[in-house]
């Protein structure tokens, strides 16, 4: 019998496969490695890594570091997927990255002062992690099938616990383990746990349901929106062609500019931020391009996979609107940090555990701590309240709250911010209240979006629709790095102070009206949304 056929054989008739607690075990190591690093990596960067900077100007070098890492992370998956969905399947994939991932981990505890090496082992990081993140979700739904699906909402929910599980003690002990024992100590701690995490995944290998690699498909996404754009019609242009070729153009042009740096080109959009524009070109005008045409790919594939094209499309517009939500979210590791500097630690309150809460950053401990109550509290009490008051929380309806959320803990913030502008030492308590707003965004969005983003995907795409969705965090990023090259610009900074508002405030406000139109823009879309069901077949 193989592994798959045993796997397949012991789930039984709606019960929970026994092979979960092996991918549950890899998650909670691994989120500990990943947050570990990244939410002393702001502090890190102003304290040590970028001394050689003005003082003034180390925070915005350090935001700009951190998001483009950010970037990176969740650019990687578009590789992690299609090499599995294409070549070696999830379980090889996501071993072998993880060794990458583990490397990365090693070149920063040895490499803390020295920036080549240092930046190298942040690349590193950024690929193996990016590259395993949209498989472990994905290798999580291929343990159910139709006969136990009912199953996965839970395992969906404990994978998104897990996760903030590892996370909470990572964000509680390495700001102090940073500050008590070095950069060494504090980025090698993850490092072994990242280990353990891989040790943890080999070791239920014999376990796991392996759906192989899609074989090469006629059909697949990619050859039907090219027969699309390719088909001609008798008395008709091909106007989905001349919009799809724009955005090749735009994309083009956007890296040649970047290349022989005109005049004219913004000198603050470095690669990064041109490479991103680029891919960002070829994704809306692609898909606009294709979708004004699809219909003339029927004859040459068959009804299913024109109607699979279209679906994906519905997707990827889902995800856009999804992304104003991340350059709100990401920030919290990076200026909410750099707010909770300019705070007061309230030592002196009977109720602060000042034993345990030093630094600022330890901040972020509230954001997965809140998530494991709030996931349970929605579950137990707050959906089934809404349901029998005749209101269902679709998955849809969810991620649009979700991102007014979001909006509603940057007006807190910005609150805080104007009572730090005015003089007044402000406690640091007071970034509880927008940790708890953006927290519950944050579960009505990103834990609803694993379950969504499965089930909406056929079974060949599994894999690259999950990198879609992250990819929507590394545009979320892009708005972040965005705005911070804007506000190096002159007019831009005149326009600021003329508000009255410190740049911090302005800001704040500025991604808070952000989140609240991309809400409504969202509402709007979800209405005429058509969900799917793409789970497996009982066996």
């Amino acid at each position: 019998m193989t592994s798959t056929t045993a796997a397949v054989a012991t789930t039984g008739q709606g019960r929970m496969p026994r092979q979960i607690p092996y991918i549950i075990g890899n998650e909670a190591c691994e989120r500990f490695s990943f947050y570990g690093m990244r939410n002393i990596l702001t502090p890190f960067l102003i304290g040590s890594l970028l001394l050689y900077a003005p003082e003034a100007e180390r925070a915005g070098i350090a935001k700009d570091v951190f998001h483009t890492f950010v970037i990176g992370v969740y650019f990687f998956p578009l590789l992690g997927g299609w090499l599995s969905d294409r070549f070696f399947g999830k379980y090889n994939t996501v071993l072998w990255f993880s060794l990458v991932y583990c490397a990365g981990h090693a070149c920063l505890a040895m490499f803390e002062g020295n920036r080549n090496g240092f930046y190298t082992g942040l690349f590193l990081i950024a690929l193996g992690s990016g590259g395993i993140k949209p498989l472990v979700v994905s290798f999580v739904g291929d343990q159910f099938d139709q006969s136990n699906k009912a199953r996965a909402k839970i395992v969906f929910d404990a994978f998104y616990w897990t996760i903030n599980f590892g996370s909470f003690f990572a964000s509680l002990l390495m700001p102090i383990f940073l500050r008590q024992y070095g950069a060494a100590v504090a980025f090698g701690i993850p490092g072994i746990l990242m280990f353990i995490a891989t040790v943890i995944f080999w070791t239920g290998r014999k376990q796991y349901v392996r759906v192989p690699p899609a074989p090469s498909n006629p059909d697949s996404f990619l050859n039907v929106s090219i027969s699309a754009l390719r088909a001609r019609q008798a008395g008709q242009g091909r106007p989905g062609l001349v919009v799809a070729s724009t955005g090749v153009a735009l994309a083009v042009g956007m890296l040649l500019c970047w290349a022989i740096k005109p005049s004219w080109w913004p000198e603050n959009f470095e690669f990064v931020i041109t490479a991103c524009l680029a891919l960002g070109a070829l994704i809306v005008f692609g898909g606009i391009g294709t979708s004004m045409q699809l219909e003339r790919a029927r004859g040459s594939h068959p009804d299913v996979a024109v109607e699979g094209v279209r679906a994906v499309l519905r997707i990827l517009i889902v995800f856009a609107l999804v992304t104003p939500f991340w350059s709100l979210f990401d920030q919290k590791a990076s200026t909410w940090i750099l707010q909770g500097n300019e705070m007061r630690v309230p030592h002196e309150a009977w109720w602060w555990p000042s034993w345990l809460v030093k630094e600022p950053a330890q901040m972020q401990a509230l954001n997965p701590l809140l998530v494991m109550l709030i996931i349970p509290f929605n579950n137990i009490v707050l959906y089934p309240a809404l349901r029998r008051m005749g209101f269902e929380p679709t998955a849809l309806k969810r991620m649009g709250w979700g991102i007014a959320f979001s909006g509603l803990a940057w007006i807190g913030a910005g609150a805080i911010q104007l009572h730090i502008d005015s003089g007044a030492s402000t406690s640091l308590a007071w970034q509880t209240w927008p940790y708890l707003l953006l927290t519950f965004g944050e579960v009505l969005v990103s834990a609803t979006a694993l379950e969504f983003a499965y089930s909406q995907a056929s079974h060949a795409m599994k894999g690259v629709i999950m990198a879609f969705w992250y990819l929507s965090v590394t545009f979320g990023n892009l708005w972040v790095l965005l705005t911070n090259a804007a506000v190096r610009n002159d007019t831009v900074i005149s326009h600021i102070a003329s508000t009255g508002l410190s740049e911090n405030a302005f800001l704040m406000f500025f991604f808070a009206g952000f989140a609240f139109l991309a809400a409504a823009a969202f509402a709007l879309y979800a209405r005429t949304y058509p969900m799917q069901d793409n789970y497996r077949s009982a066996a």
